[in-house]
């Protein structure tokens, strides 16, 4: 996964994925929401050919690559789970 930095300031974020699809994104966004910190996440797309940007907002002070950071590593975990609880059905 490729990603590029368009926008950057205190309190907003847009990332473009380059070579990715909407599911991570999409994934990555609504697991940004769950953060009370985080005002805007959402993917933006102009075609359907074209690279997804995910565009991100905090308040309180919260830096959005930190909370894209942190939502990243959720998702990751979520997966981790995911994969023992398949590999434990497969051992019954």
């Amino acid at each position: 996964m490729k990603l590029k930095l368009l926008e950057l300031t205190d309190d907003s974020a847009r990332i473009l994925f380059e070579g990715e699809g909407n599911t991570y994104v999409d994934a990555l966004a609504a697991e940004l929401i769950n953060d009370p910190q985080v005002d805007v996440a959402q993917r933006k797309q102009a075609f359907r050919f074209t690279d997804p940007e995910l565009i991100v907002t905090t308040t309180g002070g919260r830096p959005p690559l930190l909370a894209i950071t942190d939502a990243a590593k959720r998702l990751s975990g979520y997966a981790g789970e995911l994969l023992q609880q398949m590999e434990s059905l497969e051992t019954a």
